[in-house]
């Protein structure tokens, strides 16, 4: 592959090395374009960023692979916002990217649900031609040996992020020709286990030739154990729940389980053991010292997260993007936001600081009125922190989500337009200005209250986690709880809950540990994997959410509470099929090797 780059131009068109070109002999050569090409295929990896499936240079620019281009799917838009709205946290509010219809059962053969296959190939096409020439560069063989550690973790990284979607799928780790034989041109898939075997097989060999200290943007050898640790927590979770199908392209033998959740455990371990993280804790107040772990650079806790800045990523060459523009409350430029919006069951979820369980009787809860304080102040800290409702204070104001004003003589004024002795039937949150007031609920993690927002998407300097302690703590009790360690998993998810900020656990069990995961995980793009492996979306993911109305009263100040039942129109349905996508027939009709899985 030739890199080239554009200079000015030249006069003399007969020099014997035109200088707008830099030929394959050069970059191999020289130690700032090899990183430059390496620094490359980590932009391209826009799912380390929540899942993203769209890269772009500039507004206009067009994909490297296909030509294929959308602004609202890539990190300065919507993008990292998908994933969440598939799950059961909660449906998307400002509707770019429809992912309401996949959500219903609508995933076919056609696919286009976070898609990641044209892009990973390409990336590990660049990526197998980096590990194959760098080591033969006149450059320091230290250098040689972490450039092609992190190549191969980036190419390990794209395939794990292909195998969670697909199951098994082809294995290329070298650089493809164009005079290859067909059958390595046309590659058929190989199976679920062999692509999590070669993942977990690449990490242990090439971990100890990363750095230990805390790189952040670039993988340690600690941000290597957590994807081990990762990858073999599903591949053991899919053994152990799964199924094999497809004549073994699907599934892992559960007599294999144990293997990977062991593996899953000292991965782990390693980690925790080096001593290089430990979960933030530096702010007495919980509920703030739960947000700066996402908004305080490079903390204890961070063990590999997409960096950030805060100059202008489209035409100032900077490294921003969107989150901000796409999820935060009003004031809004194009009276919008609210990306995610959370169900009242996942405002549930969040215990008490107590211990004792969020749930609402929802019968109660609508005959009578609440302050918020009443409603929801004695919330495990991270409720507050993850999420923003009625009363949310937010740059120098609040969130305002009320609809609807009881007067003194009883009567609930119902219009935008309608008013009582200057207190507006409405508050300031209805997207659009339509009356829809969403959920009830929005996402306040990773939202930076510092930033102004114009009229530009791109904006937030928020870096993004793609590893934290935290997970590696809830990986290890996960792993250990299925490895019969309960001793373990109690001591791991009592760290997390001390942190938090809530009574400690007296015992723990499998249902806890998914509990736990799911609340201080949320909105990370992990919960509808999680559902997967386990084997559990098609009870999680079919059936109906809710949303909360705040109908205000203007005497007490306190709020009457409407339960909205299925809050987004229509159920959920998640198929047994879905827990795979589908190949496509797009690529299936390219390339006739490759086999469609079940039930597409």
């Amino acid at each position: 592959m030739v890199f080239l780059v554009v200079t000015s131009c030249q006069d003399n068109i007969l020099d014997k090395q035109p200088k707008d070109i830099i030929t394959e002999a050069t970059v191999w050569s020289d130690p700032t374009l090899i990183d430059a090409f390496l620094t490359m295929q980590y932009s391209l990896t826009t799912v380390m960023e929540n899942e993203t499936g769209a890269y772009i240079e500039g507004w206009y620019a067009g994909s490297p692979v296909d030509g294929a281009w959308d602004i609202y799917q890539s990190e300065h838009g919507y993008g990292p916002l998908a994933i969440n709205n598939i799950a059961d946290e909660g449906k998307g509010g400002w509707e770019i990217i429809a992912t309401s219809g996949y959500k219903a059962g609508g995933l076919n053969s056609n696919g286009g649900l976070l898609e990641w296959w044209e892009y990973p190939y390409y990336i590990i096409r660049n990526l197998n031609q980096f590990i194959e020439r760098v080591p033969n560069s006149p450059i320091d063989a230290a250098l040689v040996k972490k450039k092609v550690a992190e190549a191969r973790f980036l190419r390990a990284f794209n395939y794990f992020s292909m195998v969670k979607r697909y199951g098994g799928v082809p294995l290329i780790t070298k650089e493809q020709q164009l005079d290859d034989p067909k059958e390595e041109l046309y590659p058929a898939r190989n199976s679920e286990q062999e692509i999590y075997d070669f993942i977990i097989s690449e990490i242990d060999a090439i971990a100890n030739d990363l750095p230990v200290n805390q790189t952040i943007g670039r993988p340690s050898k600690w941000a290597a154990l957590t994807l081990k640790s990762r990858a073999a927590l599903y591949a053991g979770s899919i053994a152990q729940f799964g199924a094999v199908q497809l004549n073994g392209k699907l599934g892992i033998a559960q007599s294999q389980s144990a293997s990977y959740y062991q593996k899953a455990y000292d991965a782990s371990l390693q980690v925790i053991n080096s001593g290089v993280y430990q979960l933030y804790n530096n702010d007495a107040d919980k509920v703030k010292n739960f947000r700066n772990i996402f908004m305080v650079k490079k903390n204890s806790e961070v063990i590999f997260a997409k960096q950030h800045n805060f100059v202008d990523a489209m035409g100032g060459g900077g490294a921003t993007w969107g989150y901000d523009f796409v999820q935060r409350p009003k004031p809004h430029a194009w009276n919008a936001g609210m990306g995610n919006e959370p169900y009242l069951e996942m405002a549930e979820e969040f215990e008490y600081k107590d211990g004792t369980s969020g749930k609402l009787d929802r019968t109660v809860i609508q005959n009578k009125l609440w302050s918020i304080d009443e409603l929801w102040g004695k919330k495990d800290p991270r409720f507050f922190a993850t999420l923003y409702t009625m009363e949310t204070p937010w740059r120098g104001g609040m969130v305002d989500f009320h609809k609807g004003l009881i007067t003194p003589d009883g009567k609930i004024l119902d219009s935008g337009s309608d008013a009582y002795q200057g207190v507006a039937a409405w508050g300031n949150q209805s997207m659009g200005g339509g009356g829809d007031f969403g959920t009830g609920f929005g996402v306040m993690k990773l939202l930076d209250e510092q930033v102004g927002i114009g009229a530009v998407w791109s904006n937030s300097g928020t870096d993004y986690i793609v590893f934290r302690y935290a997970e590696v703590l809830l990986n290890w009790a996960e792993a250990a709880f299925e490895l019969g360690k309960s001793s373990d998993a109690l001591n791991a998810v009592n760290q997390i809950r001390s942190r938090a900020g809530i009574a400690a656990l007296t015992s723990v069990n499998r249902e806890k540990i998914r509990h736990e995961r799911k609340v201080e995980l949320a909105f990370e793009g992990h919960r509808y994997w999680d559902l997967r492996r386990w084997r559990t979306a098609k009870t999680s993911l079919t059936g109906t959410f809710s949303g909360l109305r705040y109908i205000l009263d203007y005497t007490t100040r306190k709020y009457k509470l409407q339960v909205l039942d299925n809050i987004d129109g229509r159920p959920a349905m998640f198929n047994d099929q879905n827990y795979y996508f589908p190949i496509s027939l797009k690529r299936t009709g390219a390339n006739k090797n490759l086999v469609e899985n079940p039930g597409y």
